[in-house]
Parts: structure tokens; C-alpha cells; sequence
């Protein structure tokens, strides 16, 4: 599959089949996921497998009340938690020096993106995850201080085709040329 075309055809999975995904398959993803960029290389990217129903239940009851991906997650062969080491990414000495703080969601995000793109190429599907009580993840999962949990990708076989993509915007309503009131292209 070609990368474009994988960007193109990737869509949010919110149904999967009962077909497990392979500890090999997930190898796959992690040793691609593992070349994303970061901040001066720090890979501030961490990840938890989860497996276990009773444990799948339990991250996934610390979403939000109505959140649509509550469903596909209890059916997901698995979970991934993404997480990310704070006071590294964008930071010197611990200290951040840019101006927008928590840089670790921008490296996590690539390191995301490399992930569902991959699993997508295996003919898994993904959804990403954010509308939950970040800090009640953390407690189920024993993630130690100095981490976040970002988000959580539940994966799986899709149940279903996929279909065709919303709408987007034009390349000229995104793409300036020197000043932000003049389009590019």
C-alpha cells in the first residue's frame, strides 16, 4: 500500500470482528511506531497493551458518559494507552522553553498517526481516543508520575467496509504564501 493511499482510505473503525490481533501484528506496528519523529529525539512516546477484558472494562469506564467509542473499545481485541514522559519534550533542563507547552502532544500525535496508518496497512482498524478522565486511566493502569495517558486506540479487525471520507477542506483554504491573507495555491 502506498502511503498516500493509506492516508487517503484510513478511516475511524468503530466495529470490529472477534478476530484477535496478533502479539506479531502489534510487533509490526511498535517497531514502525518507534521511527516517529520527536523533540531532539527524546521518543517521550510510551505505550500499554491491553488485553485483559476485566481490565479493558475498567479503562474503558473512565471515558466520558456518552462517548461514541465506548462500544467498539468493549469489543476491541485489544487497547493501546498511549502515553507520554513529560519534562523532556520541548523542555531544556526540565524546564520548557517553548512557547506552547506540552510539546509531548505534538510527538505523541506523529507517533499516533504512525500507529493507526500502520495498523491500517495490516487491515486493522483504529480509533483515537480522548474524551475521558485522563487521570482515573492513569490510576487503573499504574502509570508513574513524570507520564501522561493521552489517549486510548482501541484496535481490531474491521466488522464492517469502510467508507468513503467527509469532505475536506481546499488546499487553498489551508495553505498561505508569506502572510496568512493570501492563498497559495
Amino acid at each position: 500500500m502506498e502511503l498516500q493511499e493509506a492516508i487517503l482510505k484510513r478511516r475511524s473503525v468503530r466495529k470490529f470482528t472477534e478476530d484477535v490481533v496478533t502479539d506479531e501484528e502489534l510487533r509490526q506496528i511498535f517497531e514502525v511506531v518507534r521511527w516517529s519523529p520527536s523533540w531532539a529525539n527524546t521518543q517521550v512516546w510510551e505505550f500499554i497493551v491491553v488485553r485483559d477484558k476485566a481490565l479493558i472494562e475498567k479503562v474503558t469506564g473512565a471515558y466520558a458518559e456518552k462517548n461514541p467509542a465506548t462500544k467498539c473499545s468493549l469489543t476491541a481485541s485489544a487497547l493501546i494507552v498511549a502515553c507520554a514522559k513529560t519534562g523532556l519534550s520541548g523542555c531544556y533542563g526540565g524546564e520548557e522553553v517553548t512557547a506552547i507547552h506540552n510539546w509531548y502532544m505534538f510527538d505523541l500525535g506523529m507517533a499516533v498517526q504512525t500507529l493507526c496508518l500502520k495498523a491500517h496497512e495490516l487491515g486493522l482498524g483504529t480509533v483515537v481516543v480522548g474524551l475521558m478522565d485522563h487521570e482515573a486511566c492513569k490510576k487503573i493502569l499504574a502509570v508513574g508520575e513524570g507520564h501522561k495517558v493521552v489517549a486510548v486506540i482501541p484496535i481490531g479487525r474491521p466488522a464492517v467496509p469502510p467508507r468513503e471520507g467527509p469532505s475536506r477542506k481546499s488546499v487553498s483554504e489551508i495553505v498561505y504564501l508569506n502572510t496568512f491573507d493570501k492563498a497559495m495555491f
